[in-house]
């Protein structure tokens, strides 16, 4: 499978690539067009490897019920993929390692990644996040997407990151919850609160943007619908 970004890192989109027979998951809701000859089938699990207890752990993860399985026909076809929220796209390829993804950034993966969904403990709700985050391990490539510019933060060592800014990280990497000041009355005035505190040597990807961040700037100029 092929992958081309386009329109980075706006409002970025994928072009997949795909040989004859080849196949790809996808996040339901995530396509923008494909070719004509290209077969979908939809199911709430990846296939050969569901379970009704992973389906409902991915609404808790704050992914869709639904995965759609693109499968070309002849080489060459198309499948293009797009984001729920403005902002950027990229690729890596797992190579027998497994990598964590914040609820909503997943978009695609080829067959031999297993979408899976890991816990991460009540101490998440603390954060405004949800209990179970994507787990994606095996081999072959990924697609992610975010709010906003996303980069790579190296860590070796320790490194610090609001919540809402992250978007996946290696699970080599260990993190705890703590207060992003010296104290909590500087961490909660100064509007930050709770961060993630990852130790180890991996690699953390980040958001420009912050979903909830944006909602509530965005509510004060919001009016109810007249009836």
């Amino acid at each position: 499978m092929d992958i081309q970004l386009v329109h980075r890192p706006g409002n970025s989109a994928a072009k997949l690539t795909l040989d004859a027979g080849e196949s790809v998951t996808a996040e339901a809701g995530a396509m923008i067009a494909m070719s004509a000859d290209v077969g979908i089938t939809t199911t709430t699990h990846k296939r050969g490897s569901g379970s009704f207890t992973k389906t409902v752990k991915r609404l808790f993860a704050g992914e869709s019920l639904f995965l759609n399985h693109f499968e070309s026909r002849r080489a060459g076809s198309e499948v293009w993929l797009g984001t729920p929220l403005p902002g950027d796209m990229t690729t890596m390829t797992l190579q027998r390692e497994s990598l964590i993804v914040q609820g909503g950034s997943f978009v695609a993966c080829e067959n031999g990644v297993e979408v899976g969904v890991g816990w991460q403990g009540f101490r998440t709700l603390l954060s405004g996040e949800s209990l179970f985050w994507v787990k994606l391990q095996g081999t072959g490539k990924v697609l992610l997407n975010s709010f906003g510019a996303i980069y790579e933060q190296p860590v070796d060592g320790e490194l610090i990151v609001d919540t809402g800014h992250i978007v996946a990280f290696n699970e080599t990497l260990q993190f705890t919850l703590t207060k992003a000041g010296g104290s909590w009355l500087h961490s909660i005035l100064g509007g930050e609160g709770l961060v993630c505190k990852f130790r180890g040597k991996g690699t953390v990807w980040c958001q420009s943007n912050n979903q909830r961040s944006f909602g509530a700037a965005l509510t004060p100029t919001l009016r109810a619908r007249s009836r």
